[in-house]
């Protein structure tokens, strides 16, 4: 049977939801995209709609009246059911579009994947992206089997089955945390001491654990690991906390040392250079979007 008049704008309940959970219209207004003005509108019309005052506005601060309590929870359900039907009408309008598949390691995925979406969002509206994250490992993996149309990885190589190119090079940084005696240090640290101190580390199969084990292989040293964590975020909380140094990409902590929150230390004769490759196979990527998004990131050199 036919709904029953008057119907509620969707897009005000779910505003009015936003209000309960932020505890402010200004709050939910920057949530929504829209002026507090126009939100303050918005749920005007919705109260009007409905015949119910649901928010109390005496005390300078909206707060759910009872009746705005019961419409929030009653409407909980309408507005998933909304969020799914929206995601269906989605997925669906994604087949036959231009689609793009990309899987990355962790720190290309946290620190450049993010603003290459924006340029695909402003470039191609259309296009249908799904990215996958993992260590670098884990990425040559998944293109194996043919799960992705592009993968991203650091370190020095990548197997020989794949075309790569370099996009972009980076240095890892020795970081402590301000309270570690190291920040301390009017000059470099030791090799020796360096390699001879246990480190918060990634975990194997990842690119920054690759070149950082190679880098003291050269000078007959080996990493020693006093924490083994799964992803930068988790290092940096280590590292910051006090429990003992970490390597990381400058890409990953510029911010932290610029805020204070991490320190970079000098180690002599440290040199962790490492180049950020885009691999796919075959001879050039198989995806249009897959090529138009490499020409996008640079093309510093190309392996093969």
């Amino acid at each position: 049977m036919p709904l029953r008049e008057p119907v509620p704008d969707l897009r005000s309940l779910d505003l009015l939801r936003s209000v309960a959970e932020l505890g402010s219209i200004g709050r939910a207004a920057q949530v929504h995209g829209v002026s507090q003005p126009a939100a303050s509108t918005r749920l005007r019309s919705l109260e009007h709609t409905l015949g119910l005052e649901l928010l109390d506005r005496s005390s300078g601060r909206a707060r759910l009246t009872p009746a705005g309590v019961v419409v929030v929870q009653s409407s909980a359900a309408l507005l998933s059911d909304a969020e799914n039907l929206l995601g269906a009408v989605s997925a669906t309008r994604s087949e036959g579009r231009t689609q793009l598949r990309i899987v990355a390691s962790m720190t290309v995925a946290e620190y450049l994947v993010p603003e290459w979406l924006n340029w695909m969002r402003r470039t191609e509206p259309e296009a249908a992206v799904s990215l996958q994250m993992g260590n670098s490992e884990h990425v040559v993996e998944v293109m194996r089997a043919n799960g992705a149309d592009l993968g991203f990885v650091e370190g020095w190589s990548v197997p020989g089955e794949f075309h790569s190119q370099v996009i972009q090079h980076d240095d890892l940084l020795v970081v402590v945390s301000p309270s570690h005696r190291w920040a301390r240090a009017t000059r470099p640290i030791a090799f020796a001491e360096f390699a001879g101190t246990s480190l918060v580390l990634r975990e194997m199969g990842s690119g920054t654990r690759e070149v950082l084990e190679r880098e003291l292989a050269d000078h007959g040293h080996g990493a020693m690991a006093l924490v083994e964590v799964g992803s930068t975020t988790a290092i940096k909380a280590a590292v910051a906390s006090g429990i003992g140094p970490g390597v990381l990409s400058r890409l990953a902590v510029s911010a932290d040392l610029a805020e204070g929150r991490l320190v970079e230390v000098e180690v002599s004769d440290l040199k962790l250079n490492r180049s950020i490759r885009a691999i796919w196979s075959g001879t050039r990527p198989s995806a249009e979007l897959a090529r138009r998004l490499l020409r996008h990131v640079g093309t510093p050199s190309t392996d093969r």
